[in-house]
């Protein structure tokens, strides 16, 4: 059984949009490349031919991958998130207890992860150790450089 996948309705419209585009745009212009190189005769020995073939073989499987990303999808009902304890969709405000510098992350899932937006996914090990904490508490987590103790300093939505 294929894994569920949280995600807020901003992500599966990006998702579906996506999906959209490709199907509607990007395969035609596929199969049109396809015909041009057909129509140039000899398809065994055409470069052309053999590089629109492997084009449209990545689009199809980025077509399969959105769509079963957008089958398992399950919207996260925003309302009912409490910020008594972290959880995916807080925004959660940490301090390096190593170099005191604070950071803001939101906790999304991993489709809709963007670092330069501050959204961290929840498969990332500092999501994963600050799941469950509450305001106050100090968590080591293992992250490539070693461990390094957070302090939860505020949960929002």
């Amino acid at each position: 059984m294929a894994k569920v996948t949280f995600i807020t309705q901003e992500g599966l419209d990006k998702l579906k949009k996506e999906l959209n585009h490709l199907m509607n745009v990007e395969r035609p212009a596929i199969s049109k490349q396809i015909g041009e190189a057909i129509e140039k005769g000899d398809i065994s020995e055409n470069a052309e031919y053999d590089a629109a073939k492997d084009a449209q073989g990545m689009l199809e499987a980025k077509i399969a991958q959105l769509r079963g990303k957008i089958a398992t999808a399950r919207i996260i009902d925003e309302s009912k998130i409490d910020t008594s304890c972290v959880q995916i969709l807080n925004k959660v405000t940490i301090k390096n207890k190593k170099n005191n510098a604070t950071m803001k992350y939101t906790i999304v899932s991993e489709h809709e992860a963007d670092l330069k937006l501050g959204k961290i996914s929840i498969e990332t090990p500092i999501a994963k150790g600050l799941i469950g904490k509450k305001v106050g508490d100090v968590v080591e987590i293992q992250v490539p450089s070693g461990i390094i103790p957070f302090e939860i300093i505020d949960i929002s939505l």
